[in-house]
């Protein structure tokens, strides 16, 4: 495991946009948080849990607004990099590219922006690891996701 004592530029560039990555969340079903497979890593889906408690409950299109939809998948992203972390024995620097995101928006069936919601991961990506961070996506709506959630966001990435 990396020096504690010798923060990556990965860990620089969090502390500079001001983000802690959180203790990774457990897993709350029958799956595990993350699978490697040679030098991919494949995240489960996180959603929007913040210290305990689920944020942004509830439907784009109805309750929910588009841009709390955006932040909502920020924080998606946060906790996909604190699984990610771990993945990585501790040591960002290892992400050598975001793949891909997949992005579950919870909405109404008129609501058709799905991908203006899931740019909150993407950008959040691009900020914190550059042109690493550009990655094929998906972003779909669902009628409902676990705990009422406004959205998800699973994730592959190559590491070295």
């Amino acid at each position: 495991m990396k020096d504690q004592s010798m923060s990556g530029k990965i860990d620089a560039r969090l502390a500079e946009l001001g983000i802690t990555l959180p203790a990774p969340a457990a897993p709350v079903a029958s799956y595990v948080p993350y699978v490697e497979a040679g030098n991919l890593v494949i995240i489960s889906g996180q959603i929007t849990m913040e210290n305990g408690e689920i944020r942004y409950p509830g439907k784009l299109g109805a309750e929910v607004s588009l841009e709390d939809g955006y932040q909502a998948a920020r924080l998606c992203a946060v906790n996909l990099l604190a699984q990610l972390k771990v993945a990585c024995d501790g040591d960002l620097d290892r992400v050598q590219r975001v793949m891909r995101l997949g992005g579950f928006v919870a909405c109404t069936a008129d609501f058709s922006d799905h991908p203006k919601v899931i740019n909150g991961a993407s950008d959040l990506m691009a900020e914190v690891f550059g042109d690493a961070g550009k990655h094929a996506r998906a972003a779909v709506g669902a009628p409902s996701l676990p705990l009422n959630v406004s959205v998800e966001v699973e994730g592959m990435f190559l590491i070295s």
